[in-house]
């Protein structure tokens, strides 16, 4: 064991210093147990430590305030690389109940219909790395995901673009997810969303003064 004690714990040396490397913390963020097939689901703790080898460092700025302002940019990229036009919208609102919707970030519109899309992230490195090396859309957004489908009936592909210019070597990439992939899915969503919303409905009734 070799003991250094040129800084002391907690100094931005400190802190520099332990970047990219395993250390008691860290370990508890990157081990996770195999399953019965002997085959561990990485954490974000292993891609945290890429992330320092690779990305510039954290900034402090609030990561929405981060999307918002790298949404245009990573649109744009996305727009170059596909040829495809994009257009801006508010919000959707499914044919089928009013109160189920979607906020999409870009709609593509191909022969009168919308159907393609665009679902910009701007994470952070580590999750961008995980994102990229996984080439999954990471399982919280799962919901935001299938909620594309259910408000849209026309849309037959997801364009899902993860951005970060930190991580020069890969600053972008996206994932299609298609309808055919996820129809099981999008059903089953749809069908809670219907079921939740009576459920409500009846309780604010019997609520209500």
């Amino acid at each position: 064991m070799k003991i250094i004690n040129d800084f002391e714990q907690g100094s931005d040396e400190w802190i520099e210093f332990r970047k990219g490397k395993i250390s008691g913390t860290i370990l508890g963020d990157i081990y996770s147990k195999p399953n019965k097939d002997g085959i561990s689901k990485r954490k974000i703790g292993f891609y945290q430590i890429i992330a320092d080898k690779l990305g510039d460092d954290y900034d402090g700025e609030n990561l929405m305030d981060r999307g918002l302002r790298l949404e245009d940019e990573a649109n744009e990229i996305f727009e170059q690389k596909t040829g495809l036009k994009t257009e801006k919208a508010g919000v959707c609102v499914s044919a089928f109940n009013p109160e189920i919707i979607n906020s999409p970030d870009r709609l593509i519109k191909i022969d009168g219909k919308y159907s393609q899309a665009v679902e910009i992230k701007c994470l952070g490195t580590a999750r961008h790395l995980q994102a990229v090396i996984e080439n999954e859309v990471p399982a919280e957004f799962e919901s935001q995901k299938i909620q594309y489908f259910i408000c849209n009936d026309e849309l037959q592909t997801l364009n899902f673009v993860f951005y970060d210019p930190r991580i020069q070597s890969i600053p972008y990439h996206c994932i299609e997810v298609k309808r055919e992939d996820i129809a099981d899915k999008i059903e089953l969503f749809k069908e809670y969303e219907i079921k939740t919303l009576e459920e409500i409905a009846i309780l604010v009734e019997r609520l209500a003064w």
